[in-house]
């Protein structure tokens, strides 16, 4: 992607974090957006096919970001930027915590099963590079699939429970209590 093209996809994004701290992900029109971001329709197209798909980049952003920084890479150009803790668990955490990009306006929308879905298929992907973490709680009959995607539902399900209960307890807190629910 070239630096105009990267400019643009940014300026959508930006628009659409912008609308997200307003409205409920189900009210907001890519209409609103490409007015926010100051483009055309067209060009809203060539770089996202629907709304969804902005919804899912952006939740790969936010995915892409952890893993990069849990790799050692770093890109300039990322959405998130945030000094980077041990844990994978503890830095998803603390991107809701802080809420960047309100993201947590995702969470909580009427149509957040979308969002959660994105959230769950990208974090099945890190699930399966810590499955070391896990080993010493799999059960040998357990296939790996089935596996993995307890873990990432168990993640899920934290998460939602840790915001609907206001997000009292820190990131690190949770994710213990993660580790020790699976």
């Amino acid at each position: 992607m070239d630096r105009r093209q990267r400019k643009t996809r940014n300026a959508i994004f930006e628009a659409f974090i912008a609308l997200l701290s307003e409205h409920n992900y189900s009210q907001i029109t890519v209409g609103q957006i490409i007015e926010r971001a100051d483009v055309g329709r067209a060009t809203f197209y060539a770089h996202f096919e629907t709304k969804e798909f902005l919804l899912k980049a952006l939740c790969e952003e936010l995915f892409a970001h952890v893993f990069r920084e849990e790799d050692g890479t770093q890109d300039a150009t990322a959405l998130f930027r945030c000094d980077a803790p041990d844990s994978v668990f503890v830095h998803l955490l603390q991107h809701l915590q802080r809420n960047d990009n309100n993201i947590l306006q995702l969470l909580r929308c009427r149509n957040n099963e979308l969002f959660l879905g994105y959230f769950k298929e990208n974090l099945k992907n890190s699930v399966r590079q810590h499955l070391p973490l896990f080993a010493h709680r799999k059960a040998p009959q357990l296939p790996e699939d089935f596996w993995v995607e307890h873990i990432a539902a168990t993640f899920t399900e934290t998460v939602r429970w840790w915001i609907e209960n206001g997000m009292r307890q820190p990131p690190e807190v949770i994710a213990e209590y993660f580790a020790l629910a699976v």
